[in-house]
């Protein structure tokens, strides 16, 4: 995400949702998106429905890449191997716009220099892509004009991770796919309000709208706002934070989220929760972390309170109370004013910049503080939307500047935010932890279809239980020989942090030498297994990438079935993956 605001000087997609069916080439990298992004995906199918190019790059055969014409089935941790020689093939071949990397980017020369060494031939040996494939790709990306590149946490949650979206913006730059409609770079959002949290400063370094907190003038202006003294200093950011606890951090507020089921190394942060002198819990069920609660607000969920959402696309949409919340429990808007009124008075302060009686006047303050949002207000918001000019989708979608302003579908059509693009120079750097002789394979996280990050909510659905009622590895069929294991065994995965037991699924989704598993599971927590080893500019943990090893632990019950549901996969994908994977049969 460091890299995304740096280059484009906005934190978000470039494009609209509705604009993908329109493009001609999809390239998806490190996305899972029918599982994770399941709308957004249905606009991916109808761009391929309408003979559009999708290109996949995972190192899982996933959904997508059943109707794919290409799976660029990677090493895990080697993207800017990949990118780099995508780059290199363009400029090498003439490829890039001239026009567009001279009147509107900076920087070209040191990526020309940088890049000049990855050629698709060393990249096919560190990255496992075959360097034909790279040059195919490379070439239809770079000549088809309606081009978009789409990326979520298997870009960012890496050590490199910035590296990772810096190379991809290069490619962006370098080909001038950028500032009209279905090109660009896009960030897939992973839930309701993700990008809203963002772009409210839920963040060390940004005041609302992406504004940095050691601007001045910014500073000067938010001090008048909120009538008291305010640092210039940046805050630590989610990791820090999390190795912090009980040294540089004494308490927690910890507002709907399971700390202790997604954050990485979670038992060395258990560890430390032991020194936290104080937590306060809002949330609307109880979870993982709530063992560790002093105070629980209980909070209403989002049918019982009034506000915004802001989805991937920019697009702030209203947000109406259907329903009372039960018993004590109250709308997070709520609880936090109380909460800052009695803080600020316990410490003598101005409690006048709490006294707002509603999200509307909320959002007033917010949206006039940052320029960005300046002309949203709950009123636009709440008259609606045309249906011809914006596809029968309410909200507005940021920039909007005044109240005159339609709002922004795709961002940079103006010119580049930030001036000019900043094409970025970026070196392969392994992953922290690879294979070695004690930890034979490499695990890596994520989603599935039918379960969302600590499954707080989801696991609670009878329905969606009964489709995956229980924790699973993904281990290749080379693999399992090796180790003895059958389809459903008990296994214990375990890497330098810590151990779990869950059943194996042996399946030729996974390269060979690499595991995979699902996040969502209290009783097998993911999180014991992987590294919070950070990005050096985000922070964000390496969650996709460490040494692991595989052990069985009992073999596979008498009538076993199978728990693995096989409505999960596309039709097309079992033959695809059989393909991929016939070669390391061999």
């Amino acid at each position: 995400m460091a890299g995304l605001v740096n280059t484009f000087g906005a934190g978000a997609m470039t494009n609209s949702i509705r604009e993908i069916r329109d493009a001609d080439f999809l390239f998806v990298i490190g996305s899972n998106t029918s599982e994770a992004h399941p709308i957004i995906a249905m606009e991916m199918k109808r761009a391929v429905r309408n003979g559009a190019t999708l290109v996949v790059a995972d190192p899982r055969a996933i959904w997508m890449t059943g109707i794919a014409e290409e799976h660029l089935q990677l090493q895990p941790g080697t993207d800017v191997w990949l990118l780099n020689a995508m780059a290199h093939v363009i400029i090498g071949e003439g490829l890039h716009d001239e026009a567009f990397v001279r009147d509107h980017t900076e920087g070209f020369e040191t990526v020309r220099d940088a890049v000049l060494s990855y050629t698709p031939e060393k990249a096919a040996e560190v990255c496992g892509v075959p360097a034909d494939t790279i040059r195919r790709v490379a070439r239809q990306y770079a000549t088809t004009r309606k081009a978009g590149i789409y990326y979520t946490l298997g870009i960012t949650e890496h050590s490199h991770g910035t590296d990772n979206v810096y190379a991809l913006a290069n490619l962006v730059l370098l080909t001038g796919h950028l500032g009209s409609p279905s090109m660009g770079l896009n960030p897939l959002r992973g839930q309701n309000n993700v990008q809203g949290a963002n772009d409210a400063g839920a963040s060390p370094i940004y005041y609302p709208g992406y504004q940095r907190v050691d601007d001045e003038a910014v500073q000067a202006a938010y001090e008048k706002l909120y009538k008291r003294e305010l640092s210039p200093i940046p805050g630590l950011n989610l990791n820090e934070m999390m190795k912090g606890a009980g040294s540089k951090i004494r308490a927690f507020f910890v507002m709907g989220e399971d700390i202790l089921l997604s954050e990485p190394n979670v038992l060395a942060l258990e560890q430390r929760m032991d020194d936290i002198e104080f937590v306060i819990l809002q949330d609307i069920f109880p979870n993982e972390t709530m063992r560790y609660a002093d105070v629980v607000f209980p909070a209403g969920n989002f049918a019982e309170k009034e506000g915004v959402f802001v989805n991937s696309e920019r697009r702030m949409q209203r947000v109406r109370k259907a329903v009372d919340a039960p018993g004590l429990a109250r709308a997070d808007w709520s609880i936090l004013l109380e909460f800052g009124r009695r803080a600020a008075a316990s410490r003598g302060l101005d409690v006048s910049v709490w006294d707002h009686a509603s999200p509307k006047e909320i959002f007033r303050e917010f949206s006039a503080s940052a320029p960005k949002f300046a002309g949203i207000t709950h009123e636009r918001l709440d008259a609606g939307t045309d249906s011809e000019t914006d596809g029968g989708f309410s909200g507005l979608q940021w920039p909007c500047e005044d109240e005159n302003d339609p709002g922004t579908k795709y961002l940079h059509g103006n010119g580049i935010l930030r001036g000019k693009g900043l094409l970025t120079a970026v070196e392969y750097r392994p992953s922290m932890e690879l294979p070695d002789e004690e930890y034979g394979l490499l695990l890596s996280t994520g989603r599935t279809l039918y379960h969302y990050n600590a499954a707080t909510q989801t696991r609670r659905d009878e329905g969606l239980d009964a489709k995956q009622s229980e924790a699973f590895v993904q281990i290749h069929p080379r693999d399992a020989r090796k180790r003895d294991i059958s389809e459903g065994d008990w296994v214990q995965i375990s890497t330098r942090r810590g151990s779990v037991e869950l059943a194996a699924h042996v399946s030729r989704q996974v390269r060979p030498g690499c595991i995979w598993m699902a996040l969502h599971f209290s009783e097998a927590r993911a999180n014991i297994l992987t590294n919070d080893e950070g990005d050096s500019i985000t922070g964000t943990a390496e969650y996709k990438v460490c040494a692991a090893e595989v052990t069985k632990v009992s073999s596979i019950e008498p009538g076993f079935e199978g728990i693995f549901p096989g409505s999960y996969f596309h039709e097309g994908l079992r033959g695809a993956s059989a393909e991929n994977a016939a070669a390391g049969e061999a």
